[in-house]
């Protein structure tokens, strides 16, 4: 007698087999999938006002941009960066509520109000051209705008980086100290005058060697040189050589910035820095970049986030006057999927953010991926362990816990931000999701190319199938905004309740307390759409703790840092702090921290101002500043009541135990 089973007993154990998977696989997904939101649970309520950002007159509107010969039958895919968005103070009033942002469809960086913030100024565009031609359409669009005082001397510039030319920077000049923003007020500056060719995905600004000057990081997408905006270019534009493993991007680059006079005029020049970046580093497609000091010696670490290619943790070991980094992964377990560890991801970084989950004072790292049919990456949450010594041995001491916190699956996700939108204590987590737009879906053609040959991807006539205006990807995804009702637990989705959601495919998001209220309020940038400002309407909120943290523009041998409670206080006598860190401690023996920030993340830019939520607290707090300045350690401690200060820091050596008081002064102004 045969042996053999034959046909109906092996199809049954097939069948059989098939169940099994299928039942375990049911199994998995109602065990993760996510919770229900119950906002009965939130103590404190979540209100969101909607408004469209103002459209400013100019060039023709369009919905793609035109592209290089050779990326013609991939305009759509090509045309899904740029819209990016940053809040600070621009007009002088000391609040951070005014929106720079790029409009997709016209091309132009707007600087307007915030919506509800009063009619301070008209909103307008800034003029690249306005003293000699430095931006031309045709081969050139921007990419994203970040605000910061580059020259020193009080007053918010702002960055702006492009595809198809390097950075710009546009620095205020008012004719009058009082006179309202306008666009003759804002000169170009060609920062970087190589004349080189770039395609920058996102750019930050941090003071890597604490010196005290802010230094410009760049992660450029493109290889250097790559005219993809030019319908008439010659030379060949080329896609990536892998969508795991590629290095031919144009990786990341960092510019030491100071202020300089030429002609009599206070301007800036950015200067390369050399041998500042791991030898051999990998020059993947970045689309992300973030500063924060992981390992608590105020020097901050950098992460890139490549949409192709693997992440990338820089560990900084610089010291004052001489930049420098090394390359660090995070560490390997047979229990776990290899891309699950840091820095050793298979594709598509997309956003990147800091904050404290497990309430260790170590900024853990949010990550911005695709989570969506067969681009399974995943979002990804890296958890600090606390073993900082790992860095001097190559190893990020960090765990992957996206899952575990709920914050997996979103979707075709860019922009990731954490903060405490209703003041309970801890942070909510929003993010910009989407790719394409439009009535015929490609995801057959998009997982094509996933698992396409690398030796014919960089050839977009070869590897890459026609995606064109029309054809739709994630174009439908919903902005989620994730929510926990307690620190450390599983975040739910709460979007679809609380009024948030764009129609559009989103890019960045920027953050900010706009009025003084205590409420942080947000702008969501699109892609080919109005961009849309979000204005807190929370009430009641928790209490909250907000910094204006800031230098004197010429600071004096042993000045003493003041503090001025209430209303936020800008003046033409200080800037922004550079890098400081800051922890709080409650009355309640709650510990709280957070970091200035530079312009972290894909294109969304929050303020540099620091927001602590203190829950129902109202009692003083106590706060520790760190901070540097020439290299050298600063620190003060103060109780402060709740509420906006504003804290001009001097040049005393480091305090270690004494509080000092809250001293309003009008020698700040």
């Amino acid at each position: 007698m045969s042996s053999n089973p034959g046909p109906f007993k092996r199809n049954a154990k097939r069948l059989t087999a098939v169940a099994m998977l299928a039942t375990a696989v049911l199994v998995y997904q109602l065990a993760n999938a996510p919770a229900v939101a119950d906002l009965s649970q939130v103590q404190f309520p979540y209100a969101f006002s909607r408004h469209a950002l103002p459209e400013v007159p100019g060039p023709e509107r369009r919905s793609w941009r035109p592209m290089h010969p050779d990326l013609q039958h991939i305009t759509a895919f090509m045309s899904t960066l740029g819209a990016g968005a940053s809040l600070s103070d621009i007009d002088g009033d000391g609040l951070p509520n005014d929106v720079c942002y790029v409009d997709t469809a016209t091309d132009q960086v707007i600087v307007t109000p915030a919506p509800g913030t009063g009619d301070r100024y008209k909103p307008f565009a800034l003029n690249a051209n306005l003293r000699e031609p430095l931006y031309t359409r045709t081969t050139m669009g921007p990419m994203g705008c970040i605000a910061a005082d580059l020259d020193e001397d009080g007053r918010t510039d702002l960055v702006v980086y492009y595809a198809g030319r390097t950075p710009l920077v546009f620095l205020s000049r008012p004719k009058h100290p009082d006179d309202p923003p306008a666009a003759d007020n804002f000169v170009p500056v060609n920062i970087i005058p190589t004349g080189d060719i770039w395609v920058t995905g996102s750019a930050m600004l941090a003071d890597l060697d604490g010196s005290g000057h802010l230094d410009l990081v760049v992660a450029n997408y493109f290889q250097d040189g790559a005219d993809l905006l030019n319908t008439a270019g010659k030379e060949h534009v080329y896609l990536p050589n892998s969508l795991a493993t590629a290095d031919n991007g144009g990786g990341p680059r960092i510019y030491r910035c100071l202020p300089k006079i030429d002609g009599g005029e206070r301007t800036v020049a950015c200067t390369e820095v050399a041998n500042a970046l791991p030898q051999g580093l990998v020059k993947g497609w970045g689309l992300a970049v973030g500063a924060q000091d992981l390992d608590g010696d105020l020097y901050p670490e950098i992460y890139i986030a490549n949409d192709f290619g693997p992440d990338q943790l820089l560990w900084n070991i610089s010291t004052p006057g001489h930049i420098k980094f090394e390359l660090v992964k995070g560490p390997l377990s047979p229990l776990e999927r290899t891309q699950n560890s840091l820095g050793r991801d298979s594709f598509k970084g997309m956003g990147v953010d800091f904050t404290d989950l497990n309430g260790d004072g170590i900024p853990d790292i949010g990550v911005s991926s695709i989570s969506e049919h067969e681009l399974m990456e995943s979002q990804q949450v890296f958890v600090s362990t606390g073993k900082l010594d790992s860095y001097a041995q190559g190893v990020a001491p960090y765990t992957e816990k996206g899952e575990e916190l709920g914050l997996q699956w979103s979707g075709w996700a860019w922009d990731i931000k954490f903060d405490d939108f209703n003041n309970k204590g801890w942070p909510d987590v929003v993010q910009a999701t989407g790719f394409l737009k439009g009535n015929v879906s490609r995801w057959p053609e998009i997982q094509e190319i996933s698992i396409a040959n690398d030796l014919v991807l960089p050839f977009a006539k070869v590897g890459w199938p026609w995606l064109m205006p029309g054809d739709d990807v994630a174009g439908h995804d919903k902005n989620p905004f994730y929510i926990t009702t307690k620190p450390g637990g599983r975040y739910v989705d709460v979007a679809d309740k609380i009024g948030f959601g764009e129609d559009a495919p989103s890019r960045g998001i920027a953050i900010a307390d706009v009025d003084g209220s205590g409420r942080l309020s947000m702008v969501v940038a699109n892609m080919w759409a109005p961009s849309t400002f979000y204005r807190n309407e929370c009430s009641p909120c928790g209490k909250a703790l907000e910094l204006s943290l800031r230098l004197p523009v010429a600071p004096a041998a042993d000045t003493q840092t003041v503090v001025l409670p209430g209303y936020p206080v800008k003046s033409l006598n200080t800037r922004a702090v550079t890098d400081a860190w800051v922890e709080v401690t409650t009355h309640s023996g709650k510990h709280l921290y957070a970091q200035v920030d530079h312009g972290n993340g894909h294109s969304g830019k929050r303020s540099a101002d620091l927001h602590f939520g203190l829950g129902g607290e109202s009692t003083p707090v106590k706060v520790d500043v760190k901070w540097r300045v020439d290299g050298k350690l600063r620190q003060e401690t103060f109780e402060l009541q709740p509420g906006w200060h504003t804290i001009v820091l001097g040049s005393t050596p480091i305090r270690t135990g004494a509080v000092q008081p809250a001293i309003k002064s009008a020698s700040a102004n």
